[in-house]
């Protein structure tokens, strides 16, 4: 995958989201999201929904989670995503040569 192919699914998945999403609560989840709801005390149970949203998104950048799994399936990082270029196009490098079967060679 690539820089455009990741542009692509996340503008797929984006569309895709109703602006209401019903999510399923098994039991240890309800209880937490009860607590959380008695305690922080939010206009609406879905504004602690968006912060744990928000809060997971924030540690996954990070940690270095988000870079990792962006590397694994589509071979770039989280700021190569926001800047729409890859590393190599930001300096202007020439991609290195794929020396994947050399690797172990000495």
């Amino acid at each position: 995958m690539s820089l455009d192919g990741l542009s692509e699914d996340v503008e797929s998945v984006y569309t895709d989201l109703d602006t209401e999403l019903s999510v399923s609560l098994d039991r240890e989840t309800r209880n937490e999201l009860a607590v959380l709801q008695t305690v922080l005390d939010p206009d609406d149970p879905d504004e602690l929904v968006r912060r744990a949203i928000h809060m997971l998104f924030q540690t996954s950048v990070d940690t270095g989670s988000l870079d990792f799994h962006l590397r694994r399936g589509y071979d770039v990082t989280y700021d190569e995503y926001l800047s729409g270029m890859t590393f190599q196009e930001m300096t202007g490098t020439p991609q290195p040569p794929d020396n994947d079967d050399r690797r172990y060679q000495f």
